[in-house]
């Protein structure tokens, strides 16, 4: 994609990972507009070209303008970037749809599974937007932490649109030395994976808090994998994506990283703290509490046995006791890896 073509770019959420994409793209000499919706952070930003709150410590680019106005924020833009918590991408968009460009392409960075419609975000917007944006969607997952990702470590996700010339172009424009990007066309597959790795993250972190060692972790990546692929093929994905970046990779990295914010929930919940103490004392979202019960609902919806899941929705919604979740587990009915 050259410059002339997104040569003005909205992003929408300016948490770690909005505010890492688009200092990303500003750093790159794109003039990027980025949305929050704290007027106050907004302001900070302005005046000292730091995200105080979200990304403390990262200098941000000259290229990078903000503001809290939503419609403003994507009047006029050539790439509209969507990067909110899952859970509020269908109200911003109806706010903000006739605010857009005809022509404007429209990427979702978001994660995870939207409660009640129980809809990946691909189908979020293409029921929000009108049909002739819905050639124009694409988006952006995989294993990525925004604090490491800002600090310019080589980083590798992957751009996934249905046409593949679109993804080559969103290849193109996220694209650095640092940050590499892969094209794929399977969305749900992608979308999937980078929603429900969050849900296992916290089953990671849960066995952690409970003291126990890698061979557990090892099990609950391997099986919450398994859990992934069946819940996809269910669902028209792709097998082989989830043995990429967007599955396999996305879900190795927040069950083990220590900047998981999922899998640090789940420490705090296998010690003993209650959900609400812990998201009382949290300022980022941690996507996979609310996902937990979308993926679970979805799989008993479609038929699919989702054990990993099925215990961290007990363990979040049910206060069952995370160390009897495991418990359970592990006494489910022997069977074959495969069948």
């Amino acid at each position: 994609m050259n410059k002339d073509c997104t040569d003005r770019i909205a992003v929408i959420g300016a948490g770690s990972w909005g505010t890492t994409l688009a200092n990303l793209l500003a750093e790159k000499g794109y003039p990027v507009t980025l949305w929050g919706y704290e007027s106050d952070l907004v302001e900070r930003m302005r005046l000292n070209r730091e995200n105080d709150l979200y990304l403390k410590g990262v200098p941000l680019s000259e290229n990078l303008s903000f503001t809290d106005d939503l419609n403003e924020a994507v009047s006029g833009k050539h790439l509209v970037l969507l990067v909110p918590p899952s859970q509020v991408v269908r109200t911003l968009v109806e706010q903000c749809v006739a605010s857009f460009e005809q022509q404007a392409l429209i990427v979702s960075a978001s994660k995870g599974i939207e409660n009640d419609s129980l809809m990946l975000m691909s189908q979020v917007l293409e029921e929000t937007l009108p049909p002739s944006f819905h050639g124009r969607l694409g988006y952006l997952s995989g294993p990525s932490f925004a604090r490491e990702v800002s600090a310019h470590m080589p980083t590798a996700v992957v751009a996934a649109a249905r046409d593949h010339q679109m993804a080559e172009q969103l290849q193109t424009l996220f694209s650095t030395e640092n940050f590499r990007v892969y094209t794929h066309t399977d969305i749900i597959g992608v979308e999937l994976g980078g929603a429900m790795k969050n849900v296992i993250a916290l089953a990671a972190g849960v066995a952690d808090g409970l003291g126990f060692g890698h061979n557990t972790r090892a099990a609950l990546i391997t099986r919450g994998l398994a859990e992934m692929s069946r819940l996809g093929l269910a669902l028209g994905a792709s097998a082989e994506t989830f043995a990429g970046l967007a599955g396999m990779g996305d879900l190795v990295l927040t069950c083990t990283g220590d900047l998981s914010r999922n899998r640090s929930v789940g420490i705090e919940l296998g010690r003993g703290r209650t959900l609400q103490q812990i998201l009382d004392g949290m300022q980022m979202v941690a996507e996979g509490v609310k996902t937990t019960l979308s993926a679970y609902q979805l799989a008993e919806r479609v038929g699919v046995e989702v054990p990993i899941i099925a215990q961290m929705y007990q363990i979040l919604y049910q206060q069952k006791d995370p160390e009897q979740a495991v418990r359970d587990l592990m006494l489910r009915d022997l069977k074959a890896e495969w069948s």
